[in-house]
């Protein structure tokens, strides 16, 4: 089977590559096709693949090219994770906000709207060529922000998008793996939207043991939810949030030690990324090496504003020995693969179509939860229904993602202004025209979809 990477270059790509490899099932992908506009950054990772691959006897043959239409003739799956504006954009995203005094966050806030807004026209250029010339491919977006772009590309490609992300899965696995429990035997009762949903009953052997697990203060502490939220606003909750939630529940406290940081976590990748890609373009001889360094540092610095960290300060030692061939976006993506390809029938949270899964929400809307995957694609299982807190908060973000892909497909500057001042971290009308304003002016990429530049 072919898989396209589009956004080859891109540092991610060997996890997924080294789930590759570790798969010996049949079929298996036997050929990768990296598609980037950056011929530096793709020969870098051709040489980080390279060397992941020393001692398999059989790996997918990797092709690199700066042709979409190259890339996606023939494939069977289609992985994007494309960044348009870059890391530049992601930081300009940051800034703009913070400098209103709004959080400034990739997928979160109104940092997400703009990255949306300069997004989804690509991504939907992409979704026709995928149409012409990979119609059976199943296209499995990485691209953030994941259940916006996901949504988006389902009108041109249906349900043959699914929209993956590695936290509430790994956020099950965890909470079994502090309770001894091996998590393949779990049930994760979960709902909610991408970077927006809620762990809600943990089932084994037809009984839940997450408020065991919740009452255990010790045992909370030492989740990295727990370390986020506090354990005691998680009992009080009775359930776990996503780790995103922080940016909602703790809106002041996160925008505040955003401000305070050196710099933004856009800021600490696009200088930690610049000095990987200049370094291994150099000494491509140990490009494994520097990419797993770097990739060390980089886990070890997620959501620092979160935990009192800081950007610039230096990983603990024990940090830096993360196992990074393990639990990651490339572990769903695998599970996708195999299900699909295979048959292989598996329950995966997922960003699939809700159909009529939840009820307060449209039938075409894309929501985050427990899906069966099998040759048929995936299917959302029926669930209960959220609280009320957590579904007003649903609905109000699906209108804010709505009105998004309404500006980004139409360039009506009145539906990104409604996205913008609807949007819960932003508390005025007011600021979210200077939002946008500063947005425009800020970014090339989304003047131009609102016919400004």
């Amino acid at each position: 089977m072919k898989l396209a990477i589009l956004g080859g270059g891109g540092f991610r790509v060997p996890l997924v590559y080294g789930a590759l490899l570790r798969d010996t099932a049949s079929p298996r992908v036997d050929e990768v096709a990296l598609y980037d506009q950056s011929p530096e950054r793709l020969a870098v990772i051709e040489s980080v693949l390279s060397q992941l691959a020393k001692g398999y006897d059989d790996p997918p043959k990797v092709v690199v090219t700066t042709d979409l239409d190259k890339a996606l003739e023939g494939a069977h799956f289609v992985f994007a994770a494309i960044r348009v504006g870059g890391l530049e954009g992601r930081t300009r995203d940051e800034r703009v906000a913070l400098n209103l005094g709004v959080l400034g966050q990739e997928t979160t806030g109104p940092g997400g709207l703009a990255y949306g807004l300069r997004t989804i026209p690509e991504m939907l250029r992409i979704a026709e060529r995928v149409k012409a010339l990979a119609p059976e491919a199943y296209f499995i977006n990485f691209t953030n922000p994941a259940g916006m772009i996901t949504e988006a590309l389902q009108r041109v490609l249906g349900e043959r998008v699914i929209g993956i992300c590695d936290t509430p899965g790994g956020l099950g696995r965890r909470i079994a793996g502090s309770l001894g429990i091996d998590a393949t035997r779990v049930q994760v009762d979960y709902v909610g939207l991408n970077h927006l949903g809620w762990l809600r009953r943990l089932i084994v052997e037809g009984r839940d043991r997450l408020p065991e697990f919740l009452a255990n203060a010790h045992a909370v502490s030492a989740l990295e939810e727990g370390a986020i939220f506090g354990p005691a606003w998680l009992q009080t909750l009775g359930v776990v949030p996503n780790e995103y939630l922080y940016y909602y529940y703790f809106n002041r406290d996160a925008v505040r030690s955003i401000i305070d940081q050196p710099n933004t976590r856009g800021e600490f990748l696009a200088r930690q990324q610049a000095d990987f890609y200049r370094a291994a373009g150099e000494d491509s001889g140990h490009a494994l090496d520097l990419w797993r360094q770097t990739i060390a540092e980089r886990k070890a610095l997620y959501m620092a504003e979160a935990k009192g960290k800081r950007h610039d300060d230096t990983p603990e030692a024990d940090a830096l020995e993360i196992e990074t061939e393990e639990a990651g976006y490339e572990r769903v993506a695998l599970a996708v693969m195999a299900a699909i390809a295979r048959d292989e029938k598996s329950t995966i949270i997922l960003n699939v179509r809700n159909g009529g899964t939840l009820s307060g929400l449209d039938a075409d809307a894309v929501i985050e939860v427990p899906s069966l995957v099998d040759a048929n694609g995936a299917h959302p299982l029926a669930t209960t229904a959220p609280d009320l807190h957590q579904l007003g908060l649903m609905q109000q973000i699906k209108a804010v993602e709505r009105l998004t892909i309404e500006a980004a497909t139409t360039g009506s500057s009145d539906a990104a202004l409604k996205a913008f001042a609807l949007h819960p971290l932003v508390d005025s009308v007011s600021v979210a025209r200077d939002l946008l304003r500063g947005y425009v002016d800020a970014e090339p990429e989304i003047a131009r979809v609102l016919g400004q530049d």
